[in-house]
């Protein structure tokens, strides 16, 4: 009898770990969300988390290789997907293009309020990145980049 229900046991157990694993990833992606909230100064978390899915979309099509798979993995399950599931860019935009490119998906947005909206969710995501990984992808992205994540701008090595 006891081989018969150690199975059952087994598949509770791990089914018990597969939520909490699952409950942990929300978790951070809701302090992800949190962070942007009190950062940008949003209402309610949940327009933290629109922002942060259009910025994080918009930016996932400009990182690309290594860089872009560390990112993934840097970040909470529900934003990594954001990031990859982006289509890599023929030609990268500008800083000033990026803000206009989050400016047309966010609703009632302009200039002042997507600059706002990008520089919120990027330098909370900056301070949750590994310096050595912020430097990469700020080397890989064009000039001005690196005042949306909230940094100094890098000399360029190009």
């Amino acid at each position: 009898m006891i081989a018969t229900t150690a199975p059952v046991e087994t598949a509770r157990r791990g089914t018990s770990a597969a939520r909490g694993a699952e409950a942990a990833e929300r978790r951070r992606w809701e302090e992800l969300a949190e962070r942007v909230r009190d950062v940008g100064q949003y209402t309610t978390r949940a327009e933290a988390e629109r922002v942060t899915r259009i910025v994080l979309s918009v930016l996932g099509g400009h990182v690309t290789g290594e860089e872009r798979v560390d990112l993934a993995r840097s970040l909470p399950r529900e934003a990594a997907q954001v990031i990859a599931s982006q289509i890599p860019v023929t030609r990268p935009l500008t800083a000033t293009e990026f803000v206009d490119a989050a400016a047309a998906r966010i609703e009632g947005s302009t200039p002042a309020t997507a600059r706002w909206d990008v520089s919120s969710v990027l330098s909370v995501l900056a301070d949750m990145l590994d310096p050595n990984l912020l430097n990469r992808i700020l080397t890989q992205l064009p000039p001005g980049y690196a005042l949306l994540f909230g940094r100094a701008e890098l000399p360029s090595a190009r």
